[in-house]
Order: C-alpha cells, then sequence, then structure tokens
C-alpha cells in the first residue's frame, strides 16, 4: 500500500518534489534536538495550497499519517515524523504577499521565517510583535500552530492576537480560505482559532494574514534588584501603572539564574544581586511612549518605596543589548549544565513565587544534589524552569524530574505549556492542565476534522 501511494505522489508532483529513499537527507528525520530518527515514507516539498490539498487528498485515500515540518525548531516533537509517515515540508511555502500600511496586515507564506516576516514589516515602518531567539529558523505557520509567545507578551500579547485570517488545508484535502484583513468581523464562528495552537492536528496553514503594528523607534531598559517576589509583584503594579502601554517587556531572574549567567565568559554584571531577584523592565521611549525621564522617574520611585534595592539603566542600545544578554543567553545551557531539562509552565502570577520555593525544596529532597534555575516573563505568568543533576550523581532521572514539576503544577492548577505546546514530550502531562470534560471535547473536535487520525498522529492528545 504505501509503494502504491508513493508511486501516486510522484505522479501527482513530480520527483522533484517528492524525496524518497536515499534522497531524504536526515533533517527531515529528526528536529534540533537529534532525539528519534524516524525514516518517512517520503517528503514531499510544497510550493503551493494545491501541492498540500492534493497530497492530503492521497494519503487520505489511502489513510496514511502525515507530519507537518516547519523551522524544527519547537521543543516539545510536535515536528518528528513517525516511521513511515509522509513528511509535508512548508520550506519552500514562503514569501510575503502582501503588505497593507493602511490596515496594518501582513499576507504571507506559512513557511515564511519569522525574521523576514519581522524586516519586511520595518521597511514599511510597521513591527510584528512576536520574537523568538529562533526568529531566523522557525516558520510563521509554526509559530501559528504552537500559539508561540516571546519577550513582548505583556504589550501585544500571544500569537493568537496577531492573527486575523488563515488558509487551511483539511486532512482531507479540502482548501478552507478565510484571509480575513478586518479586526471586526463577528459573521459566525471564528474558524481559525481552530487552528492556532492546534499543532497541526486539526490542519495544515497555508497562508496568514497578521496584523501589524506602529514600530517603537525607540526603547530603554533597566535591571532591577528587588527583596523578595512581593516585591516583584508590587513593582509589576507600579510598571503597569506608570508604564501603561509602553511596557514592552518584564522579564524576573530568579538568584541562582542570575548568579549562573554573570559568571559565563562575556556576560557582564550590571548590578550586584546578593541572592536577590532581578527584573529587566523595558519601555518604548520613541515620540508615542514613555520618556527617559519619565522612565527615570519610575524607577527611582520604585527605589523610594522600597520595591527595588538597586538599579542600573542602559545608557546607549550597546548596553541594553548587554542587559539582554544576560536574560538570553540560554544556549549556553547544553555546553554549562549538561545534563539538564527545562520546562516552560504557566502559573497564577501571585503565586510562582511560592512555586518557585516549594519545586526547589522538593526537588532537592527527592533528587539530592538537583539544581534548578528559575526565570520568566511574569508579567504574563509564564516560568521557565532548568534542572540539572551532576553526572556523578548516576543516570539523569529525567521521568522523575518531570513527576516533580508537572505534580506541583497540577496542584497549582497551573498549565504544562506555557507557549511550547505539547507535542509528543508533554502529552502524558495534558491532564495536568486540561480535565476530563476539556481533553474528550479536543477529541471531538479531532474525530470531527481528522476521522481518521493522519494529520500529526500522537500529537498533542
Amino acid at each position: 500500500m504505501s509503494d502504491v501511494l508513493l508511486k501516486a505522489l510522484i505522479q501527482a508532483l513530480g520527483d522533484e518534489r517528492v524525496l524518497h529513499g536515499a534522497a531524504i537527507e536526515d533533517r527531515y528525520r529528526t528536529d534540533w534536538s537529534g532525539q528519534y530518527h524516524h525514516d518517512p515514507l517520503a517528503v514531499v516539498r510544497v510550493q503551493g495550497t494545491e501541492d498540500v490539498a492534493t497530497t492530503l487528498r492521497l494519503c487520505h485515500a489511502h489513510r496514511h499519517p502525515v507530519t507537518v515540518q516547519g523551522g524544527m525548531t519547537g521543543l516539545v516533537g510536535g515536528g518528528q515524523t513517525g516511521v513511515g509517515d509522509v513528511v509535508i515540508s512548508l520550506e519552500r511555502l514562503a514569501g510575503v504577499q502582501e503588505i497593507d500600511a493602511d490596515a496594518a496586515t501582513m499576507t504571507v507564506w506559512a513557511g515564511t521565517p519569522l525574521q523576514a516576516v519581522q524586516e519586511a514589516a520595518l521597511e514599511q515602518h510597521l513591527y510584528f510583535a512576536v520574537d523568538l531567539g529562533a526568529r531566523g529558523t522557525c516558520q510563521v505557520g509554526g509559530n501559528i500552530s504552537t500559539n508561540a509567545g516571546g519577550n513582548r507578551v505583556i504589550r501585544y500579547g500571544m500569537m493568537r492576537e496577531q492573527v486575523l485570517g488563515l488558509e487551511v488545508v483539511l486532512a482531507d484535502g479540502t482548501i478552507v480560505t478565510s484571509l480575513n484583513k478586518m479586526l471586526k468581523n463577528n459573521a459566525g464562528y471564528d474558524i481559525k482559532q481552530l487552528f492556532i495552537g492546534a499543532e497541526g492536528t486539526l490542519g495544515i496553514i497555508t497562508r496568514a494574514v497578521l496584523r501589524l503594528h506602529p514600530a517603537p523607534e525607540q526603547t530603554t531598559c533597566a535591571l532591577c534588584v528587588l527583596p523578595s517576589y512581593e516585591a516583584v509583584l508590587r513593582f509589576l503594579s507600579r510598571a503597569r501603572k506608570q508604564c501603561g502601554a509602553s511596557l514592552l517587556a518584564f522579564e524576573a531572574m530568579w538568584p541562582d539564574f542570575y548568579g549562573f549567567m554573570t559568571r559565563l565568559p562575556g556576560i557582564e554584571t550590571p548590578v550586584q544581586a546578593d541572592g536577590q531577584l532581578v527584573v529587566l523592565v523595558e519601555c518604548d521611549s520613541g515620540p508615542s511612549g514613555l520618556s527617559q525621564d519619565a522612565f527615570e522617574t519610575f524607577v527611582e520611585q520604585a527605589l523610594e518605596g522600597e520595591e527595588i534595592t538597586d538599579a542600573a539603566i542602559a545608557s546607549s542600545l550597546k548596553q541594553a543589548q548587554a542587559f539582554w544578554k544576560i536574560r538570553d543567553s540560554v544556549s549556553e545551557f547544553p555546553v554549562r549544565l549538561s545534563p539538564y531539562t527545562s520546562f516552560d509552565v504557566s502559573l497564577p502570577i501571585r503565586q510562582i513565587g511560592r512555586f518557585v520555593e516549594q519545586l526547589r525544596e522538593q526537588l532537592q529532597s527527592r533528587i539530592p544534589g538537583s539544581v534548578s534555575l528559575y526565570f520568566g516573563h511574569v508579567g504574563d505568568s509564564n516560568l521557565h524552569v532548568v534542572v540539572h543533576v551532576p553526572r556523578e550523581s548516576g543516570g539523569f532521572p529525567k521521568p522523575l524530574i518531570e513527576e516533580v514539576v508537572y505534580g506541583l503544577v497540577g496542584d497549582y492548577q497551573g498549565s504544562v505549556s506555557a507557549e511550547h505546546g505539547i507535542g509528543t514530550r508533554k502529552k502524558a502531562w495534558l491532564g495536568h492542565t486540561r480535565n476530563e470534560a476539556e481533553i474528550s471535547l479536543m477529541s471531538r473536535i479531532k474525530q470531527a476534522l481528522d476521522p481518521l487520525g493522519i494529520l500529526n498522529p500522537g500529537k498533542v492528545l
């Protein structure tokens, strides 16, 4: 049956678009993690919506599983192929179709790299609000399918808030084109919401209409030292009141994380934390934002109110970049902190401080010698956790670490995935965040849109 499908794909799309056998490069067999190398039946490098529809019609007719692949930068195995799957690669489905400066929208193909979208918007003096470290490789379709977030969610919201319309191909090859450009459109169900965050399990996104914003012409930031998480909450409240819509980022770093990062080669230490928390706060300081004087007043008043004990305000772009380097140099973890595992979770904002304390205690109690680091966006309830166990402690107890972390997330009624998705690696823990009725409803939606279960099988549910 597989041979028949392969011949049908080649006949319909041609040898050049359908890779098989030795022609399949290793990059299609796994993602950046290098785990689970599986051989697909074929890799279809689609070049348009009709190619996607043709591929799905054939796979649906043969009841054959399909894996969707974008930039392969995901962290939960969502793009990893199963043995013998047909891979639909969106790498050739790239490009900006249109920018409507009057409506502040952009229509793009799903395979367009995020950085290309950002640069195209800036050429029109506009701004695309989602930004990730993998911007040069990750694709817009994947960003939408995982409802990506990033550092500036506190001002602009998640990827969901940046999408006005979508074109999607369903499991049976049906093309649903709903490239809405209007901010207000209440004509029936908002169909696009089904596919945003669905990780390719309900349909394959081929095009999107993205919402753009005025570009921040200038920003200013500060590193602030805080004595407690309660002080962080008070400082966040002040930032929201005094900075308003100018507030772009509010990044909290716990003492272990800040200490680890500032000991790395090439990282400066602008402020001494001495076991306290550090917050990186950034504001728009352009013509429509908060003035430099107002920003400095905001920081000074927080010092006077004893919410912060010390602060350093960036006096140049170079210094601001140095501040951000402390927060963003997490790529050093594999080199400096191996073996380790990381977590992307959400908690009610007021409870994050207590969660950190309790999780650190539980990890040290159940896994002696373990080291845990904590940092996150906080203003949008997102916390990142990194857990390291030295090699001399024996085998790396990842299942036990996950049990401790996700068990406590469940106790706090948080989310096991803030912005990375579920994929295969968090699937076992979905029940810690979603109740039986919610999971049952997800299954019913999946059954309705993909009754044969061919789209990204084994992912999410």
